[in-house]
């Protein structure tokens, strides 16, 4: 199955069990009065309109790169995950909205034990279709989906505190459900205030991952003729299409048409390995001025606000020597720059030096 057909799929199974759970809670919280239950029942809708929303997300995104769009579609989904936190956000506000006169002024409930038998049996299906659910999206990298489960297993917590009310009302005759439709409202407020953090980071471009850069790293160095890979920047064009880009340092001796192979050998490798479309920048290697070299990066380890030191190269005949560094976002950038390279021209006052700003955007 592709991925847009295992969206599709554990998105239907979803709308069908949720629907099915829907029933069965709105008869229950009708029976016996409980608004614990019947918001429950309404949480179980949002949850099928969700997966919906997922379905017409995966539908969208799927559609191929045009003039007008030629990186795709992907991003859909982002937006489609916006919609779902919206949802639910709605959600949240209406059950606070219901729920806190409750508290002042509770309805008398009366529950039948096959309402507490039906309430249990959803506590159990809600858990399977959660964890099935976010197995599903964390497999297939779907964010859609993985909020759509964790939401799913948190509502089967939700719903195992309603049995409880249910039984403290029965045994003690104290009537919790005003209380506990408080507290199911702010859980979902926050779980939508969550999902919404976490599709908003991933739009604006949040931080790489620094597992997945270490990885993509250490793949581009296993080759004999990198010394380093550096740079790495990686953009998110879709849960499954990420593009980037990265500098490798290389001898100053290869000729250009190694340097093409190396390159193509580097792109290739890392789009079989990781489905990632990198374009590779080089760094010239030159060990003549290893001396100064390694002046500046003993000057540099002195100092905890930088991060790393890289693209080392001398030009000789005009006395230039450039390089980049990654300072610490909290740090004073020109205040660390400006001490580096007072020591580094003490050092070596024959040559004018500048130095490149670097961020730390994968580590």
């Amino acid at each position: 199955m592709t991925r847009q057909e295992k969206i599709i799929k554990t998105s239907v199974i979803g709308i069908i069990v949720n629907l099915i759970l829907v029933a069965f809670k709105a008869f229950v919280g009708i029976v016996t009065n409980s608004i614990a239950i019947t918001l429950d029942a309404v949480n179980n809708l949002t949850d099928a309109l969700s997966s919906i929303i997922t379905i017409i997300g995966a539908k969208l995104a799927n559609r191929p790169p045009d003039k007008n769009h030629p990186y795709g579609y992907g991003r859909i989904e982002y937006f489609s995950s916006v919609i779902i936190a919206a949802i639910v956000l709605w959600a949240g506000i209406t059950a606070f909205m219901e729920s806190w006169p409750k508290i002042f002024t509770p309805d008398v409930t009366n529950y039948t034990t096959v309402s507490l038998v039906i309430i249990a049996v959803a506590i159990v299906v809600k858990l399977a279709l959660g964890r099935y659910v976010k197995s599903v999206g964390e497999d297939i990298n779907s964010q859609a989906l993985v909020a759509s489960g964790s939401d799913a297993l948190f509502d089967s917590i939700l719903s195992l505190s309603t049995l409880v009310a249910a039984l403290v009302s029965i045994f003690f005759h104290i009537s919790l459900e005003g209380i506990l439709g408080v507290i199911i409202s702010i859980v979902i407020i926050k779980a939508s205030i969550d999902m919404i953090r976490e599709t908003v980071d991933s739009m604006i471009g949040s931080r790489i991952d620094s597992e997945l850069s270490r990885k993509i790293k250490e793949s581009i160095c296993e080759l004999p003729e990198v010394y380093g890979a550096y740079d790495l920047s990686l953009h998110n064009y879709g849960p499954e299409d990420m593009q980037g880009s990265v500098h490798v340092e290389v001898d100053d001796s290869l000729t250009a048409l190694e340097i093409h192979n190396l390159t193509r050998q580097i792109s290739l490798k890392i789009y079989e390995e990781f489905s990632i479309i990198l374009t590779v920048g080089i760094y010239a290697r030159n060990n003549k001025f290893n001396d100064i070299k390694n002046d500046l990066y003993e000057i540099a380890s002195k100092y905890d606000e930088i991060i790393e030191i890289h693209g080392f190269i001398v030009y000789e005949t005009q006395k230039l020597i450039t390089f980049d560094m990654i300072v610490d976002f909290d740090a004073d950038r020109q205040k660390v720059k400006n001490k580096v390279l007072t020591e580094i021209k003490q050092m070596h006052p024959q040559f004018t030096y500048q130095v490149i700003d670097d961020f730390d955007v994968s580590d």
